[in-house]
């Protein structure tokens, strides 16, 4: 997938990542931080709600 990010956001060393593609096309990823795992939505109206 190609994503067009503007150069501003990409101007210091901090990662970018597509939303899209952590969900893998869906509205949902889990994240496991620390042994902590999280998840990861994208709402019907396009936001992202991160829960634990």
């Amino acid at each position: 997938m190609n994503v067009q990010i503007d150069t501003w956001l990409t101007t210091d060393a901090t990662p970018i990542h597509e939303a899209r593609v952590l969900t893998e096309g869906g509205s949902l990823a889990r994240i496991v931080l620390d042994g902590q795992v999280y998840s990861l939505r994208i709402t019907r109206a396009g936001k992202l709600i991160l829960t634990k």
